[in-house]
């Protein structure tokens, strides 16, 4: 299990910097930045591999729709950059390189500025978080990714190279319809590894909770908190796709986005549905250890109680009296041990009818 600390990154560092300076928060990728620029119209696609960012602006793509992905926002330079390049908001590039934003859109008349959050599933169940930042132009889409190994397009990828579907004779719109389509559908595959996970922790709480069990419950609630804050916003900002009025987003393209919309609220349910659960598994972790511990102590107050009156009669006849007459009796060590052992098959027989045992 990784440690829930992976959420929460540092931003203290701009303290005092003013708006539009680029610092990059969050963490820093080992890899070098990647460009990779796909452009496409119904007829043809092709697609470039760029390392420098001076490479990829001294070969601009001229497709009628160009898709240009960078991997990896910690390369300040890179980003400004772009964004003289094509004349981008300082404050968008700011929020670009700033991977703790919230999950929205803003409109800034000639282009859209939609932030995201994009989740991988790993091998334990668990999953990686990384922010995504897409500038949606008239024939361009730009997307920033912090530099994590793979993402959610692979599929979106192999339908432009294929000319499956749509998107090939659609307008960029369409394609930021499907990469917002494919992380919300990542959305699902991360729960569903999370579901199989409470399964895992409900049966072992009923069988033997332990300081383990507890520790992966409070781990699982961090998670749950951290994809209740990346979903909730999602839907606001699905919304505005849907329903705003940019120029950038035709009619044809909003209804698609009305059943991302949809995608995302099922998200939402089961991860509050989730939510509840993590909060009924720590009541049932709880209610586990108080009846263990009850059942400790009513072993033990029966074992007490058992012992008590043997307790009382090796006393009485430990008492360093000269004249105890039953000191005297030949068999009286026997009849001793008789009396207490049928007091205490009594005292068992007893607790037993009671269903104290």
């Amino acid at each position: 299990m990784r440690n829930s600390s992976r959420f929460h990154k540092k931003r203290s560092v701009k303290n005092g910097l003013p708006p539009g300076t680029l610092v990059h928060i969050g963490d820093k990728s080992e890899k070098s930045a990647q460009i990779s620029v796909i452009g496409y119209s119904p007829d043809a696609v092709e697609e470039y591999q760029f390392e420098q960012i001076d490479l990829y602006l001294q070969n601009p793509c001229d497709s009628p729709v160009v898709w240009v992905n960078v991997e990896g926002v910690h390369d300040v330079e890179l980003i400004r950059k772009l964004g003289e390049k094509h004349t981008l908001h300082p404050l968008v590039l700011e929020d670009v390189v700033n991977t703790v934003q919230r999950p929205k859109v803003e409109d800034y008349g000639d282009y859209l500025f939609i932030v995201l959050k994009m989740l991988h599933p790993t091998k334990e169940g668990d999953f990686n978080s990384e922010q995504l930042s897409i500038i949606l132009g008239p024939d361009y889409l730009f997307t920033f990714q912090e530099g994590i190994t793979g993402d959610s397009f692979d599929t979106v990828r192999e339908r432009i190279r294929s000319g499956k579907g749509k998107i090939r004779g659609m307008g960029v719109d369409y394609l930021a319809y499907a990469l917002i389509d494919a992380i919300v559908d990542g959305y699902f595959t991360v729960l569903e590894g999370f579901g199989e996970r409470i399964v895992d922790v409900e049966e072992r709480l009923t069988q033997s909770p332990d300081h383990g069990s507890l520790h992966l419950i409070n781990s699982m609630k961090k998670e749950i908190i951290y994809l209740r804050k990346s979903v909730w916003p999602l839907r606001e900002a699905i919304s505005f796709l849907e329903r705003g009025d940019s120029p950038l987003l035709h009619d044809a393209t909003r209804i698609y986005f009305r059943d991302v919309y949809d995608h995302t609220v099922q998200v939402i349910d089961t991860v509050e549905t989730y939510r509840d659960l993590l909060s009924g598994m720590l009541d049932l972790y709880l209610s586990s250890i108080s009846n263990r511990t009850n059942e400790v102590m009513k072993f033990l107050t029966v074992i007490g109680t058992i012992f008590m009156p043997l307790t009382f009669l090796v006393g009485v006849y430990g008492m360093n009296f000269k004249y105890l007459p039953e000191l005297e009796w030949r068999n009286g060590y026997f009849i001793l041990w008789g009396l207490m052992m049928a007091m205490s098959l009594l005292m068992v027989a007893y607790f037993r009818k009671k269903r104290w045992l």
